[in-house]
Protein backbone atom coordinates (compact mmCIF):
# COMPACT_ATOMS: atom_id res chain seq x y z
CA UNK A 1 0.00 0.00 0.00
CA UNK A 2 1.35 3.53 -1.13
CA UNK A 3 0.95 6.03 2.13
CA UNK A 4 -0.81 9.03 1.08
CA UNK A 5 0.66 12.45 -0.32
CA UNK A 6 2.80 14.17 2.29
CA UNK A 7 0.87 17.56 3.35
CA UNK A 8 2.87 20.45 2.39
CA UNK A 9 3.23 20.84 6.07
CA UNK A 10 4.44 17.78 7.11
CA UNK A 11 7.11 18.24 3.99
CA UNK A 12 8.45 21.18 5.91
CA UNK A 13 9.04 19.42 9.19
CA UNK A 14 11.31 16.27 7.09
CA UNK A 15 12.81 19.36 5.04
CA UNK A 16 15.01 20.43 7.70
CA UNK A 17 17.14 17.36 8.15
CA UNK A 18 19.97 16.62 5.70
CA UNK A 19 19.31 14.58 2.73
CA UNK A 20 19.98 11.48 4.15
CA UNK A 21 18.66 11.39 7.29
CA UNK A 22 15.25 13.02 5.34
CA UNK A 23 15.74 10.07 2.75
CA UNK A 24 15.32 7.30 5.84
CA UNK A 25 12.88 9.28 7.94
CA UNK A 26 10.56 9.32 4.59
CA UNK A 27 11.05 5.09 4.42
CA UNK A 28 10.10 4.86 8.40
CA UNK A 29 6.71 6.90 7.52
CA UNK A 30 5.74 5.04 4.53
CA UNK A 31 6.54 1.57 7.31
CA UNK A 32 4.06 3.02 9.73
CA UNK A 33 1.39 3.35 7.16
CA UNK A 34 1.89 0.21 5.59
CA UNK A 35 2.09 -1.23 9.09
CA UNK A 36 -1.48 0.44 10.70
CA UNK A 37 -3.01 -0.56 7.37
CA UNK A 38 -2.51 -4.25 7.90
CA UNK A 39 -2.70 -4.10 11.77
CA UNK A 40 -6.57 -4.66 12.30
CA UNK A 41 -7.59 -1.81 14.64
CA UNK A 42 -5.43 0.48 14.19
CA UNK A 43 -7.45 2.50 11.29
CA UNK A 44 -7.06 5.53 9.69
CA UNK A 45 -3.69 7.70 11.10
CA UNK A 46 -3.60 11.36 11.67
CA UNK A 47 -1.07 12.73 10.27
CA UNK A 48 0.20 15.87 12.00
CA UNK A 49 3.02 17.81 12.89
CA UNK A 50 4.22 18.12 17.17
CA UNK A 51 6.99 20.20 17.82
CA UNK A 52 7.81 20.74 14.37
CA UNK A 53 8.16 16.59 13.94
CA UNK A 54 6.26 14.57 11.43
CA UNK A 55 3.99 12.38 14.16
CA UNK A 56 1.27 9.83 13.46
CA UNK A 57 -1.25 8.95 15.85
CA UNK A 58 -4.17 6.53 15.88
CA UNK A 59 -7.08 9.08 16.45
CA UNK A 60 -9.92 7.26 14.67
CA UNK A 61 -9.06 4.48 16.51
CA UNK A 62 -7.86 5.03 19.58
CA UNK A 63 -5.51 2.41 19.46
CA UNK A 64 -2.10 3.35 20.16
CA UNK A 65 0.64 6.35 21.45
CA UNK A 66 1.87 8.79 19.19
CA UNK A 67 4.42 7.75 16.78
CA UNK A 68 6.76 10.97 15.60
CA UNK A 69 9.82 11.30 13.22
CA UNK A 70 13.21 13.47 13.63
CA UNK A 71 16.27 13.26 14.97
CA UNK A 72 17.78 13.93 18.44
CA UNK A 73 20.40 16.18 19.33
CA UNK A 74 22.50 13.79 20.83
CA UNK A 75 22.37 11.93 17.86
CA UNK A 76 21.76 14.31 14.73
CA UNK A 77 23.02 12.08 12.07
CA UNK A 78 21.00 9.08 13.16
CA UNK A 79 17.09 8.77 12.52
CA UNK A 80 14.92 8.78 15.68
CA UNK A 81 11.14 7.09 16.34
CA UNK A 82 9.94 8.83 19.16
CA UNK A 83 7.20 7.23 21.32
CA UNK A 84 5.48 8.30 24.74
CA UNK A 85 8.28 8.45 27.24
CA UNK A 86 5.52 7.34 29.81
CA UNK A 87 5.28 4.04 27.75
CA UNK A 88 7.31 1.01 28.36
CA UNK A 89 7.79 0.38 24.81
CA UNK A 90 11.40 1.38 24.53
CA UNK A 91 12.27 -0.53 27.34
CA UNK A 92 10.63 -3.67 25.56
CA UNK A 93 12.28 -2.57 22.27
CA UNK A 94 15.54 -2.66 23.81
CA UNK A 95 15.24 -6.30 25.53
CA UNK A 96 13.75 -7.71 21.99
CA UNK A 97 16.13 -6.13 19.76
CA UNK A 98 19.14 -5.01 21.99
CA UNK A 99 21.97 -3.47 19.70
CA UNK A 100 20.24 -3.89 16.42
CA UNK A 101 18.41 -0.22 17.14
CA UNK A 102 20.20 2.72 19.15
CA UNK A 103 18.26 4.01 21.69
CA UNK A 104 17.73 7.14 23.98
CA UNK A 105 16.06 7.15 27.23
CA UNK A 106 12.70 5.67 27.34
CA UNK A 107 11.23 8.45 24.48
CA UNK A 108 13.14 7.21 20.93
CA UNK A 109 14.84 4.23 18.81
CA UNK A 110 17.62 5.69 16.54
CA UNK A 111 17.67 3.51 13.50
CA UNK A 112 21.14 4.65 11.25
CA UNK A 113 20.18 7.39 8.09
CA UNK A 114 21.94 5.13 5.74
CA UNK A 115 22.89 1.01 5.01
CA UNK A 116 20.00 -1.13 5.18
CA UNK A 117 16.77 -0.91 6.32
CA UNK A 118 15.52 -3.13 9.62
CA UNK A 119 12.20 -3.25 8.09
CA UNK A 120 10.96 -5.86 10.15
CA UNK A 121 12.17 -5.58 13.31
CA UNK A 122 11.32 -1.96 13.29
CA UNK A 123 7.82 -3.14 11.73
CA UNK A 124 7.20 -4.79 14.63
CA UNK A 125 8.04 -1.91 16.65
CA UNK A 126 5.84 0.35 15.06
CA UNK A 127 3.28 -2.40 15.57
CA UNK A 128 3.64 -2.37 19.02
CA UNK A 129 3.27 1.67 19.00
CA UNK A 130 0.19 1.57 17.08
CA UNK A 131 -1.27 -0.68 19.53
CA UNK A 132 -0.34 0.10 22.70
CA UNK A 133 -3.34 1.38 24.21
CA UNK A 134 -5.74 -1.47 23.15
CA UNK A 135 -3.15 -3.92 24.40
CA UNK A 136 -2.67 -2.07 27.59
CA UNK A 137 -6.83 -2.12 28.24
CA UNK A 138 -6.67 -6.11 27.07
CA UNK A 139 -3.60 -6.88 29.84
CA UNK A 140 -5.96 -4.73 32.43
CA UNK A 141 -8.91 -7.05 31.59
CA UNK A 142 -6.62 -10.61 31.65
CA UNK A 143 -5.29 -9.67 35.18
CA UNK A 144 -8.46 -8.79 36.14
CA UNK A 145 -9.93 -12.15 34.88
CA UNK A 146 -6.98 -14.11 36.47
CA UNK A 147 -8.25 -12.08 40.10
CA UNK A 148 -11.26 -13.26 40.25
CA UNK A 149 -12.31 -16.06 42.01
Amino acid sequence: MLPPAIPKQIAAGFAHHPAPVRKRLLQIRKLIFAVAAETDGVGVLTETLKWGEPAYLTAASGSGTTIRLGATKSAPDRCAVFVNCQTSLIDGFRAQFGDLFGYEGSRALLTPATGPLPAVPLSLCLRAALTWHRRKVQGRKTQGDRTRP
